[in-house]
């Protein structure tokens, strides 16, 4: 008797634990296909799951690498705004100085061309003086004041600091968020270094009787004034392949990120169609299993007696 209450028992037990299987894995499949994740806790797969960790970490640290870049990109396109600004003013400046130097106007028409060099020039100084995204100077290096200030004498002088602030963006890369003013206004002119806004309030002054011949002080301030031209062109150039790059890593980032998205679905997504289809085929075992096991638990030796 006790052989047969033996056997009896390890069936029911048997039976329960494969029943309890099946629940358990039409659960997980249930559970897959509701939330679209493969993985409900680490210990379904340590290695998945720390890959998933890994690329999840890998993305927080592009979106960081991402905002430096659009903070960038927005001061260097303020830079190159601002210098495009200049440029124009400079021209103007241009052809203020050809009429100046010609000998066919009058002192009076001199120091009218003067006066409009002089709001040329506060035009600069005002432009010189930018504010980037942040609201700090944008020519002004890491300095959060002005890039240029006057002097006891009322001359412009750059008090910003030497190079300007950089930003990651990312894989090791970085970038010079703008220019710093003595990059693109000081330059020299027959060897003698000078800069541009100087160069310009001081024609303003010619032309106003500061200088003994004023035709003469406007001739020689064309070349000055072509020399910053040039050189406001080459700063433009340097902030435009600046935006380049930032443009071909922002690619680059793009591109990375779909590629850990895709990698992260193949990881940890469920795939809805083999998913539904395996939930279909165990829903099926375990309803037969059931069956089967409620048919076996009724049958009993003594029923085959006569």
């Amino acid at each position: 008797m006790a052989i047969v209450s033996t056997s009896t028992s390890a069936f029911f037990e048997r039976s329960r634990t494969n029943l309890k299987d099946l629940r358990a894995q039409t659960e997980t499949l249930q559970s897959q296909l509701s939330s679209g994740n493969k993985l409900s806790r680490s210990s379904d797969d340590p290695v998945a799951a720390s890959r998933l960790r890994s690329l999840s970490r890998l993305e927080s640290l592009s979106n960081i690498d991402k905002s430096n870049s659009q903070r960038a990109n927005a001061d260097l396109t303020l830079a190159d705004a601002t210098l495009s600004d200049m440029s124009d003013a400079l021209i103007r400046a241009q052809e203020l100085a050809t009429q100046a130097a010609s000998d066919s106007i009058s002192s009076d028409q001199r120091a009218s061309i003067g006066r409009e060099l002089d709001s040329i020039y506060s035009t600069l100084m005002t432009l010189a003086n930018a504010r980037d995204s942040n609201g700090h100077a944008l020519f002004g290096g890491e300095s959060s004041g002005d890039a240029y200030a006057l002097d006891g004498s009322g001359n412009p002088v750059y008090v910003g600091t030497t190079t300007s602030g950089t930003l990651p963006l990312g894989e090791g890369q970085t970038v010079a968020r703008s220019l710093t003013g003595p990059e693109f206004l000081n330059f020299s002119v027959g060897g003698t270094p000078t800069d541009l806004l100087s160069v310009v309030k001081n024609l303003g002054a010619a032309l106003q009787g500061a200088a003994a011949d004023p035709a003469g002080a406007a001739n020689d301030g064309l070349e000055a004034l072509k020399a910053g031209l040039d050189s406001l062109t080459t700063g433009q150039t340097v902030v435009g392949t600046r935006l380049a790059w930032i443009e071909l890593t922002a690619d680059r980032r793009t591109n990375l990120s779909q590629l850990r998205s895709t990698e992260e679905a193949d990881i940890g997504s469920t795939d809805i169609a083999s998913t539904a289809a395996s939930l279909q085929e165990a829903l099926l075992v375990l309803e037969a299993s059931q069956a089967s096991f409620t048919k076996l638990a009724n049958l009993s030796l003594f029923n085959n007696l006569s």
